[in-house]
Protein backbone atom coordinates (compact mmCIF):
# COMPACT_ATOMS: atom_id res chain seq x y z
CA UNK A 1 0.00 0.00 0.00
CA UNK A 2 1.35 3.52 -0.93
CA UNK A 3 1.93 5.63 1.77
CA UNK A 4 2.37 9.43 1.77
CA UNK A 5 3.76 11.97 4.50
CA UNK A 6 5.16 15.22 4.64
CA UNK A 7 5.48 18.18 6.96
CA UNK A 8 4.65 21.82 6.12
CA UNK A 9 5.54 24.87 8.92
CA UNK A 10 4.42 28.46 8.98
CA UNK A 11 5.49 31.17 11.94
CA UNK A 12 2.39 33.51 13.31
CA UNK A 13 1.49 37.20 12.13
CA UNK A 14 0.83 40.27 14.65
CA UNK A 15 -1.00 43.02 12.47
CA UNK A 16 -0.02 46.29 14.07
CA UNK A 17 -2.32 48.16 11.96
CA UNK A 18 -4.68 47.66 8.89
CA UNK A 19 -8.01 48.35 6.63
CA UNK A 20 -10.74 46.24 5.36
CA UNK A 21 -10.24 45.92 1.48
CA UNK A 22 -13.47 43.59 0.75
CA UNK A 23 -15.05 45.75 -1.84
CA UNK A 24 -15.02 43.38 -4.88
CA UNK A 25 -16.50 39.92 -4.53
CA UNK A 26 -13.32 37.96 -5.81
CA UNK A 27 -11.28 36.62 -2.93
CA UNK A 28 -8.27 36.41 -4.61
CA UNK A 29 -8.70 40.54 -4.69
CA UNK A 30 -10.05 41.26 -0.97
CA UNK A 31 -7.15 41.56 1.67
CA UNK A 32 -5.87 44.64 3.69
CA UNK A 33 -3.33 47.25 3.61
CA UNK A 34 -1.14 47.89 6.69
CA UNK A 35 2.12 46.41 8.43
CA UNK A 36 2.92 43.92 10.98
CA UNK A 37 5.57 41.32 12.43
CA UNK A 38 5.72 37.79 11.53
CA UNK A 39 7.42 35.76 13.67
CA UNK A 40 8.97 32.01 13.78
CA UNK A 41 6.25 30.64 16.41
CA UNK A 42 3.08 29.37 14.76
CA UNK A 43 1.73 25.72 13.37
CA UNK A 44 3.47 22.86 12.21
CA UNK A 45 1.50 20.34 10.17
CA UNK A 46 1.97 16.33 9.76
CA UNK A 47 0.46 14.91 6.90
CA UNK A 48 0.11 10.93 6.81
CA UNK A 49 -2.51 9.41 3.84
CA UNK A 50 -2.74 5.72 2.50
CA UNK A 51 -4.69 5.09 -0.47
CA UNK A 52 -8.39 4.92 0.28
CA UNK A 53 -11.93 6.49 0.57
CA UNK A 54 -11.24 10.23 0.94
CA UNK A 55 -11.31 11.86 3.95
CA UNK A 56 -9.47 13.71 6.74
CA UNK A 57 -9.07 13.42 10.15
CA UNK A 58 -7.43 15.86 12.48
CA UNK A 59 -5.85 16.30 15.94
CA UNK A 60 -4.05 18.89 17.77
CA UNK A 61 -1.28 19.39 19.79
CA UNK A 62 -0.53 22.27 22.10
CA UNK A 63 -3.95 23.92 21.84
CA UNK A 64 -6.98 23.43 20.32
CA UNK A 65 -7.95 24.36 16.73
CA UNK A 66 -10.51 24.62 14.41
CA UNK A 67 -10.40 21.56 12.41
CA UNK A 68 -13.06 22.58 9.53
CA UNK A 69 -10.19 24.95 8.37
CA UNK A 70 -7.77 22.11 7.38
CA UNK A 71 -10.74 20.80 5.72
CA UNK A 72 -11.28 23.91 3.78
CA UNK A 73 -7.25 23.86 2.73
CA UNK A 74 -7.55 19.81 1.50
CA UNK A 75 -11.00 20.64 -0.45
CA UNK A 76 -9.60 23.51 -2.53
CA UNK A 77 -6.25 21.67 -2.99
CA UNK A 78 -8.34 18.76 -4.69
CA UNK A 79 -9.82 21.22 -6.92
CA UNK A 80 -6.26 21.94 -7.99
CA UNK A 81 -4.46 18.68 -7.25
CA UNK A 82 -6.61 15.86 -8.21
CA UNK A 83 -4.15 13.23 -7.45
CA UNK A 84 -4.92 14.53 -3.64
CA UNK A 85 -7.99 12.63 -3.43
CA UNK A 86 -8.44 9.04 -3.30
CA UNK A 87 -6.41 9.28 -0.30
CA UNK A 88 -7.43 8.57 3.44
CA UNK A 89 -5.83 11.62 4.88
CA UNK A 90 -4.81 12.04 8.56
CA UNK A 91 -2.96 15.62 10.16
CA UNK A 92 -1.57 16.05 13.41
CA UNK A 93 -1.21 19.59 13.91
CA UNK A 94 0.64 21.65 16.43
CA UNK A 95 -0.26 25.16 17.64
CA UNK A 96 2.49 26.96 19.35
CA UNK A 97 0.45 29.86 19.74
CA UNK A 98 -3.95 30.75 20.45
CA UNK A 99 -6.27 31.03 17.64
CA UNK A 100 -8.04 33.73 17.68
CA UNK A 101 -5.41 36.34 19.82
CA UNK A 102 -4.52 38.38 16.96
CA UNK A 103 -1.38 35.65 16.00
CA UNK A 104 -2.62 34.87 12.47
CA UNK A 105 -2.89 31.51 13.13
CA UNK A 106 -5.83 30.45 10.82
CA UNK A 107 -3.56 32.06 7.84
CA UNK A 108 -0.42 30.24 9.64
CA UNK A 109 -2.64 26.88 9.69
CA UNK A 110 -3.81 26.98 6.40
CA UNK A 111 -0.60 27.71 4.97
CA UNK A 112 1.38 25.07 6.66
CA UNK A 113 -1.77 22.28 5.70
CA UNK A 114 -1.52 23.11 2.61
CA UNK A 115 2.55 22.48 2.11
CA UNK A 116 2.04 19.24 4.18
CA UNK A 117 0.06 17.69 1.92
CA UNK A 118 1.66 18.56 -1.12
CA UNK A 119 4.91 17.42 0.11
CA UNK A 120 3.01 13.95 1.04
CA UNK A 121 2.52 13.46 -2.43
CA UNK A 122 5.47 14.57 -3.79
CA UNK A 123 5.64 18.59 -5.34
CA UNK A 124 8.09 20.69 -5.76
CA UNK A 125 8.88 22.75 -3.40
CA UNK A 126 8.66 26.07 -4.68
CA UNK A 127 5.06 25.25 -6.84
CA UNK A 128 3.67 24.04 -3.21
CA UNK A 129 5.44 27.16 -1.23
CA UNK A 130 3.11 29.44 -4.04
CA UNK A 131 -0.21 27.32 -3.91
CA UNK A 132 -0.04 27.33 -0.25
CA UNK A 133 0.15 30.73 0.09
CA UNK A 134 -3.07 30.84 -2.78
CA UNK A 135 -4.96 28.52 -1.12
CA UNK A 136 -4.65 29.95 2.57
CA UNK A 137 -6.24 33.05 1.17
CA UNK A 138 -8.95 31.94 -0.35
CA UNK A 139 -9.52 29.83 2.60
CA UNK A 140 -9.35 32.72 4.95
CA UNK A 141 -11.34 35.40 2.76
CA UNK A 142 -14.25 32.39 2.40
CA UNK A 143 -14.58 31.84 6.37
CA UNK A 144 -13.93 35.45 7.95
CA UNK A 145 -10.81 34.44 9.48
CA UNK A 146 -8.55 37.01 7.85
CA UNK A 147 -7.58 39.47 5.21
CA UNK A 148 -3.57 40.12 4.50
CA UNK A 149 -2.18 37.90 7.30
CA UNK A 150 -1.27 35.33 4.11
CA UNK A 151 -0.12 38.35 2.24
CA UNK A 152 2.01 39.08 5.11
CA UNK A 153 3.54 35.68 5.47
CA UNK A 154 4.41 35.49 2.00
CA UNK A 155 6.39 38.80 2.61
CA UNK A 156 8.06 37.78 6.00
CA UNK A 157 9.75 39.87 8.50
CA UNK A 158 8.46 43.14 9.35
CA UNK A 159 6.05 43.78 6.55
CA UNK A 160 4.30 46.56 5.13
CA UNK A 161 1.23 45.75 2.80
CA UNK A 162 1.06 47.92 0.01
CA UNK A 163 -1.29 46.51 -2.39
CA UNK A 164 -4.82 44.20 -1.25
CA UNK A 165 -5.53 40.87 -2.54
CA UNK A 166 -4.03 37.27 -2.84
CA UNK A 167 -0.07 37.04 -3.32
CA UNK A 168 -0.46 34.16 -5.76
CA UNK A 169 -3.01 33.21 -7.62
CA UNK A 170 -3.96 31.30 -11.00
CA UNK A 171 -3.09 27.85 -12.86
CA UNK A 172 0.63 29.12 -13.37
CA UNK A 173 0.52 30.63 -10.04
CA UNK A 174 2.00 33.96 -10.87
CA UNK A 175 2.01 37.07 -8.23
CA UNK A 176 -1.17 37.96 -7.51
CA UNK A 177 -2.76 41.43 -6.71
CA UNK A 178 -1.42 41.50 -3.06
CA UNK A 179 1.73 42.83 -2.68
CA UNK A 180 4.04 43.73 0.56
CA UNK A 181 7.38 43.64 1.17
CA UNK A 182 9.81 42.93 4.31
CA UNK A 183 12.80 43.27 6.14
CA UNK A 184 14.57 41.78 9.35
CA UNK A 185 17.02 42.35 12.34
CA UNK A 186 16.16 38.89 13.90
CA UNK A 187 14.24 41.44 16.37
CA UNK A 188 13.04 39.39 19.96
CA UNK A 189 9.59 39.66 20.51
CA UNK A 190 7.41 39.15 23.34
CA UNK A 191 4.04 37.96 22.93
CA UNK A 192 1.73 38.02 26.08
CA UNK A 193 -2.04 37.27 26.51
CA UNK A 194 -5.14 36.98 28.50
CA UNK A 195 -6.19 33.25 28.74
CA UNK A 196 -9.66 31.88 27.20
CA UNK A 197 -9.90 35.42 25.85
CA UNK A 198 -10.09 36.10 21.97
CA UNK A 199 -13.05 37.04 19.80
CA UNK A 200 -13.21 35.85 16.34
CA UNK A 201 -11.79 38.68 13.62
CA UNK A 202 -15.40 38.39 11.73
CA UNK A 203 -17.05 40.22 14.24
CA UNK A 204 -14.66 43.26 13.06
CA UNK A 205 -14.20 43.01 9.64
CA UNK A 206 -17.95 41.85 9.07
CA UNK A 207 -19.46 44.59 10.82
CA UNK A 208 -19.76 47.75 8.66
CA UNK A 209 -18.93 50.74 11.69
CA UNK A 210 -15.77 48.96 12.99
CA UNK A 211 -14.65 48.36 9.12
CA UNK A 212 -15.11 52.25 8.13
CA UNK A 213 -13.13 53.45 11.37
CA UNK A 214 -10.33 50.58 11.09
CA UNK A 215 -9.91 51.48 7.27
CA UNK A 216 -10.21 55.48 8.22
CA UNK A 217 -7.65 55.20 10.75
CA UNK A 218 -5.62 52.20 9.06
CA UNK A 219 -5.33 54.70 5.47
CA UNK A 220 -4.38 57.41 7.55
CA UNK A 221 -1.19 55.57 8.97
CA UNK A 222 -0.57 53.86 5.33
CA UNK A 223 -0.24 57.73 3.29
CA UNK A 224 3.28 57.73 5.94
CA UNK A 225 4.47 53.81 5.96
CA UNK A 226 3.77 53.26 1.82
CA UNK A 227 6.43 55.77 0.97
CA UNK A 228 10.55 55.64 0.59
CA UNK A 229 12.43 52.39 1.12
CA UNK A 230 11.13 49.62 3.35
CA UNK A 231 13.95 48.64 6.36
CA UNK A 232 15.43 49.15 9.99
CA UNK A 233 15.18 53.10 9.75
CA UNK A 234 11.34 53.28 9.50
CA UNK A 235 11.04 51.21 13.12
CA UNK A 236 10.31 54.17 15.23
CA UNK A 237 7.79 55.31 12.84
CA UNK A 238 6.16 51.49 12.45
CA UNK A 239 5.76 51.98 16.35
CA UNK A 240 4.51 55.23 16.27
CA UNK A 241 1.86 54.29 13.95
CA UNK A 242 0.59 51.23 15.31
CA UNK A 243 -0.11 53.24 18.65
CA UNK A 244 -1.77 56.27 16.37
CA UNK A 245 -3.91 53.57 14.73
CA UNK A 246 -5.30 51.59 17.77
CA UNK A 247 -5.89 55.26 19.28
CA UNK A 248 -7.81 56.54 16.56
CA UNK A 249 -9.72 52.99 15.19
CA UNK A 250 -11.16 52.58 19.03
CA UNK A 251 -9.78 49.14 19.13
CA UNK A 252 -7.83 49.74 21.93
CA UNK A 253 -11.13 50.42 24.22
CA UNK A 254 -13.11 47.56 22.65
CA UNK A 255 -12.90 44.22 24.55
CA UNK A 256 -10.03 44.20 27.97
CA UNK A 257 -7.52 45.54 25.45
CA UNK A 258 -7.19 48.94 27.50
CA UNK A 259 -6.74 46.91 30.43
CA UNK A 260 -4.35 44.21 28.69
CA UNK A 261 -2.26 47.33 27.58
CA UNK A 262 -2.22 48.85 31.36
CA UNK A 263 -0.86 45.37 32.81
CA UNK A 264 2.05 45.11 30.58
CA UNK A 265 2.75 48.81 30.91
CA UNK A 266 2.85 48.15 34.50
CA UNK A 267 5.24 45.00 34.66
CA UNK A 268 7.48 46.61 32.24
CA UNK A 269 7.77 49.46 34.84
CA UNK A 270 8.08 47.27 37.46
CA UNK A 271 10.93 45.09 35.35
CA UNK A 272 12.59 48.68 34.35
CA UNK A 273 12.14 48.28 31.22
CA UNK A 274 9.66 51.17 30.12
CA UNK A 275 12.40 52.71 27.73
CA UNK A 276 13.57 49.86 27.08
CA UNK A 277 11.07 48.61 25.24
CA UNK A 278 7.12 49.23 23.32
CA UNK A 279 4.13 47.02 24.13
CA UNK A 280 1.77 46.82 20.77
CA UNK A 281 -1.70 45.57 20.75
CA UNK A 282 -2.26 42.67 18.20
CA UNK A 283 -4.69 43.19 15.93
CA UNK A 284 -7.87 41.79 16.49
CA UNK A 285 -7.01 39.73 19.88
CA UNK A 286 -6.70 40.56 23.46
CA UNK A 287 -2.68 40.29 23.10
CA UNK A 288 0.26 42.45 22.92
CA UNK A 289 3.71 42.48 21.53
CA UNK A 290 6.62 43.54 23.40
CA UNK A 291 9.29 44.49 21.05
CA UNK A 292 12.72 46.55 21.53
CA UNK A 293 12.12 50.47 20.88
CA UNK A 294 15.25 50.17 18.89
CA UNK A 295 15.35 47.37 16.46
CA UNK A 296 18.97 46.64 16.50
CA UNK A 297 19.37 46.91 20.25
CA UNK A 298 21.47 43.70 21.54
CA UNK A 299 20.28 44.13 25.16
CA UNK A 300 18.01 41.06 26.38
CA UNK A 301 15.31 41.95 28.99
CA UNK A 302 12.78 39.44 27.51
CA UNK A 303 13.04 36.96 30.60
CA UNK A 304 12.55 39.45 33.24
CA UNK A 305 9.33 41.04 31.51
CA UNK A 306 7.99 36.87 30.75
CA UNK A 307 8.31 36.45 34.44
CA UNK A 308 6.55 39.36 35.19
CA UNK A 309 4.31 38.73 33.19
CA UNK A 310 3.34 35.50 34.15
CA UNK A 311 3.25 36.55 37.74
CA UNK A 312 0.47 39.18 36.55
CA UNK A 313 -1.61 36.04 35.10
CA UNK A 314 -0.96 36.58 31.36
CA UNK A 315 0.27 33.83 28.83
CA UNK A 316 3.49 34.52 27.23
CA UNK A 317 6.13 33.61 24.65
CA UNK A 318 9.21 34.53 23.32
CA UNK A 319 9.79 35.05 19.94
CA UNK A 320 11.60 36.55 16.90
CA UNK A 321 10.68 38.33 13.79
CA UNK A 322 11.73 35.64 10.87
CA UNK A 323 13.66 36.54 7.95
CA UNK A 324 12.09 37.86 4.81
CA UNK A 325 10.61 35.06 2.12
Amino acid sequence: MTVFLGRGECGGHVTLLFTVSDEVADPVKQGSLGAGLCVDDGVGVVAYGEQGEFGLKVSFEGAEGDSGLYNSVLDLLVEEIPEAEDIAWEISVRLALPVSQGFGMSASGAVAAALAFQRAIGLPHEESLRRSYSIAHRVERNRSTGLGDVTALAAGGVERRLEAGAPYHGPLLHRGPGRAEGWSNDTPVVLAWWPDTGKHTSGYIDDLDWKESISRAGAKQMQGLSEGDWGIGRWTELLDSAKHFVEDSGLQEDSSRFDLLSSVTGVMRECGIGEKAVALLCMLGDSAAIVPSDAASEVDWSDSLVAGLEKAGLQTILTRVNQPS
